[in-house]
Parts: structure tokens; sequence; C-alpha cells
């Protein structure tokens, strides 16, 4: 999207905003018609916001001055608190996110606060807690690509509480499967199923998991290093290492695990070169006795 066409939807969204009036919720969060003057000021602001680089003061200080015209505009707050999470900056992005929830009415940014915590923040209880309001609301519905169920999973995967992890994963799974046909399902998905059964010590269901992912995704680094633990396991040493020496030359080439904000921030059970390296050298060892 061009920088003009961004510029123009910010700022009809903020004009929008500042304009609108809720004759449901009259006291809740009042707002205020702008004024010439004020619209003339947001039309700028909103064009500096945009040729701001993300991540700079400058940006921060030009939403400031848009918040001081709509102190409503759960859009504003949120744009503050993005960059900052992607910068490892939780806390102060945090106290943004929850004033965008506060703000917001369409509740979309309870949604992407329990995303956050999940992913950037990891408050495992905390993300729970806001995916179940916003299942109440939604049901099981999406954000960021997967289901609010897929990161309840994944909550309750890091909090070692593995037979529920496994449930909701199993779960989106089926539900997949049953709805839009097997070709859906996500290898993310399956690959979190496996990491289930592998923390359970179940390592043949665990590598089933995994080779479902891999059908998908042939170059899924992580899920070749887990599956090569399984197999070295049970017994399949030779084979562990073959497939070891594939992750490493998948990672080499950039194959990771297949989430966009992977590029932010680790996620779950993913492995770098050095865990490849020494459980290669490890198995290599095993190979030599």
């Amino acid at each position: 999207m061009n920088n003009l066409k961004t510029l123009s939807i910010l700022l009809i969204f903020l004009t929008i905003q500042a304009c609108a009036q809720n004759k449901n919720e009259p006291a809740k969060h009042p707002t205020k018609t702008v004024s010439q003057q004020d619209s003339t000021k947001l039309k700028r602001y909103t064009k500096e916001i945009e040729m701001s680089p993300l991540y700079s003061v400058k940006r921060q200080k030009y939403l400031d001055s848009v918040l001081s015209i709509i102190p409503t505009s759960a859009y504003a707050w949120q744009q503050k608190a993005m960059p900052l999470f992607k910068q490892k900056k939780y806390e102060i992005g945090m106290a943004y996110l929850d004033s965008a929830v506060k703000y917001d009415k369409t509740d979309h940014y309870l949604e992407y606060r329990a995303f956050i915590k999940c992913i950037f923040q990891k408050s495992y209880q905390a993300s729970i807690r806001d995916f179940d309001a916003a299942q109440k609301i939604k049901g099981n519905s999406y954000v960021m690509d997967h289901t609010y169920e897929f990161y309840k999973g994944l909550c309750y995967l890091q909090l070692n509480k593995f037979d529920t992890a496994e449930k909701l994963f199993t779960r989106s799974i089926n539900e997949d499967r049953t709805k839009m046909g097997a070709k859906w399902v996500n290898c993310s998905t399956l690959f979190y199923q496996g990491i289930c059964f592998f923390e359970q010590g179940d390592y043949l269901l665990a590598t089933k998991s995994f080779d479902e992912a891999l059908l998908k995704y042939s170059h899924f680094t992580d899920a070749k290093y887990y599956k090569a633990v399984c197999l070295a396991n049970t017994g399949r040493k030779k084979e562990a290492l073959e497939i070891i020496k594939e992750a490493e030359l998948d990672f080499k080439t950039g194959y990771t695990i297949p989430e966009t904000n992977a590029m932010y921030e680790v996620y779950p059970y993913q492995v770098n070169k050095y865990t490849l390296q020494y459980y290669r050298e490890e198995l290599e060892g095993l190979k030599n006795e």
C-alpha cells in the first residue's frame, strides 16, 4: 500500500472516531466534535506519523498529539503500543494497549492483547484470561492466522499443562479437517500437537504429528529436530542423525517456524543453530562408540 493511500485511510479512521457519538453509551467514553482547527491539525499529525520511522520517538510524539485531540482513539493507542512490543519494550507497550482495549467498541484489541501477551510478553495466565473473555464474545474466532484455542494451547504448553494443550491442538486439527479438509490443517498446529505428545513421552504419536507437519512444510527445521529426538529415544539413532543434518541445512537456508511474528519473537520450542549443532555432535559421538 502506498504512503498516500495509507495516510488517507489513517486520517479517515481517526476523523470518524473523533466525530462519532455512541448513543447507546453516552457516559462511558464521551467524545467531542472535532473543530475545523483540530481537523487541520489531525491532517498534519497523520501525515507526520506516516512519514516517521516506525520505531522513532518522533512518531510516538505525533501519536500523542493525535491523542490530545482524540483521547479515546483505540487505534491511536494501539499504534503507540505495537512498535514497542517489536522492540521488546513490553511494559510500556502494554500500558498503551490496555488503553486501546479500554476505548475499543469492537473488542478487536482484546483478542490482539491476548495474542501479544502470549507471543510477545509471554504472560500466559493473563493471555488465557483475555482469550477466554474474547471467546465469550466471538466464539473460537481467529487472530493473527490462528484460532483463540490455538494460542490457548500454546499458553497451556508453556505452563507445562501438556494434556490440556494437546486436547486444544487436537480439537483444532479435527475441526479444520471436518470443516475445510485435511489440506487446510495448519502445520504449526500439527507441530505443537507433536510437542505435547513429545513432552508426555509418547514418541510414536509425536513422530506421527511431526511427519504430518513435514508433509505440509518439508523444510520445517524445528519439526525435524524434535522428530530426530523422538527417533533417537526409540533406538533409531542412525535415522535421527540423518534428519538432524537435514535440519541444520534447512536452518542455514533460513527455514524455521512458519509464523510471521517469528521475525520478532522466539516461538515456543523454536530451535537455534547451537541446539542443532550440539545434538548432531551428540548423535555423531554415539555413532562412533
